[in-house]
């Protein structure tokens, strides 16, 4: 399981909103739906963030072992 606690705790950070977030990467609502649900989601969207917000995988996700 992925949590994505550590992206919307950077948002916060950065006062930042989820919907500012999809104007700057371009995500679909549907894409932050599943990043909300903590659903998987693509490698190419989690480029488009890191990207975006200058971070790196580790610093916007955390695996949690079942």
């Amino acid at each position: 399981m992925v949590s994505y606690n550590k992206l919307w705790k950077l948002l916060i950070d950065k006062n930042m909103s989820k919907h500012e977030l999809m104007e700057l990467t371009g995500l679909s609502s549907s894409s932050l739906a599943k990043l909300k649900k903590g659903a998987n989601i693509t490698t190419d969207v989690l480029c488009k963030i890191c990207k975006a917000l200058d971070y790196d995988f580790k610093d916007i996700m955390k695996h949690i072992p079942r």
